[in-house]
């Protein structure tokens, strides 16, 4: 997925909690077969987006799993959601991307190698 075809907000990276704005494009390649003629964002290209934003966020961290992750509600080509981080205890971040108007999309957590807090 190049960085052109996301629009992605930088997060401050010092803040024990971030938000990053992401949107992806109607011409996704991977929309073209994901219920032609509705079609809805592919759980993994969210997935994808939860671990750039991380990156940007803490670029000195390299999340090693994410033993939980809850999908709640669709997401379509072009409509804006936020993913959100919290900085908790221990080598986890936890995580939620929700769309404008509120609705949950995806919670989960990430974890890191032990090595890195």
């Amino acid at each position: 997925m190049s960085p052109e075809a996301l629009k992605h907000a930088r997060p401050a990276r010092s803040s024990p909690r971030s938000e990053t704005r992401c949107v992806i494009p109607a011409d996704h390649p991977s929309l073209a077969g994901h219920f032609p003629g509705n079609p809805i964002v592919p759980a993994v290209v969210i997935l994808d987006e939860v671990l750039r934003a991380f990156a940007a966020w803490r670029p000195e961290h390299s999340p090693v799993g994410m033993p939980v992750v809850k999908f709640l509600a669709p997401l379509q080509p072009e409509q804006a959601f936020t993913i959100r981080f919290i900085e908790t205890k221990g080598p986890r971040f936890r995580f939620e991307c929700s769309r404008e108007d509120g609705q949950r999309l995806a919670q989960g957590c990430l974890i890191l190698d032990d090595g890195e807090r």
